[in-house]
């Protein structure tokens, strides 16, 4: 019987995280040219974003693009954007895996990360985003792991934790982070359980190895040493390891 459910289970593994994550190396490899080194990479603007003259609305914007190298295959890079009405600049919130982690304007506002065009995960604009930057500010400012030393490439906490946290403390904001983006499930401290302020979506974890999310926000989701697979029926879409959210309408 055990025996019989060890099986199975092993199977469920292979058909709904190694399978896709596997084709997503594929897919990854047939895409061509990526950059060979940190130093030969591309962080230059993608040019994404109007000049702040041309936007004088306060705006939000949540980012992602793939990450370098092998981590390219399974992972996006992700960071927040703000900006309040009439600013002279936007701030780009992110962390990074060398000295200090939590980092303010490191790079242009839409730029490049490994020579890997950027994408809007999402945009707030008017007063909506001015009413929720001083509340993204302020999850910013308490961060847990903003001390040197703290970051972890896997299994958290990295980059994705980080901006997991601001979209967990301001549920306003009205997502998760994207399914790819492998630190996502990582939980702070010593806690095995995260319910969003708002009560609207739950998750619960493992150190970021094993756990599932579920809730308006997430659809429901299994998490499986940091690879995500799940469906969204609110927001109609799967979520397959690698590939991220895919939509089906």
């Amino acid at each position: 019987m055990l025996r019989k459910f060890l099986r199975r289970f092993f199977v469920f593994l292979i058909v709904l995280f190694i399978l896709p994550a596997l084709a997503s190396q594929a897919s990854w490899q047939l895409r061509g040219n990526h950059a060979k080194s940190w130093n030969t990479a591309d962080w230059t603007s993608a040019g994404i974003f109007p000049s702040v003259v041309n936007q004088p609305e306060a705006v939000v914007y949540v980012m992602a693009a793939k990450t370098g190298r092998w981590k390219g295959v399974f992972a996006v890079h992700t960071w927040i954007v703000t900006k309040q009405e009439n600013a002279s600049q936007y701030n780009r919130y992110e962390v990074v895996g060398w000295g200090r982690p939590l980092r303010l304007n490191a790079y242009a506002p839409d730029a490049r990360w490994y020579s890997n065009e950027p994408e809007i995960v999402k945009v707030i604009r008017g007063n909506k985003a001015r009413a929720l930057i001083p509340k993204i500010e302020n999850a910013v400012a308490n961060y847990p792991h903003a001390q040197r030393g703290s970051y972890t490439l896997w299994p958290g906490p990295n980059s994705n934790s980080f901006v997991a946290h601001v979209l967990n403390e301001v549920p306003e904001i009205g997502l998760v982070a994207p399914a790819n983006a492998v630190g996502r499930d990582f939980l702070s401290g010593e806690r095995y359980v995260n319910i969003d302020p708002d009560w609207m979506n739950v998750q619960v974890a493992y150190k970021g190895y094993l756990g599932f999310a579920m809730g308006r926000r997430s659809g429901l989701e299994l998490h499986f040493i940091g690879l995500t697979a799940g469906f969204d029926v609110l927001n109609p879409a799967i979520k397959l390891p690698g590939f991220g959210r895919i939509k089906l309408l």
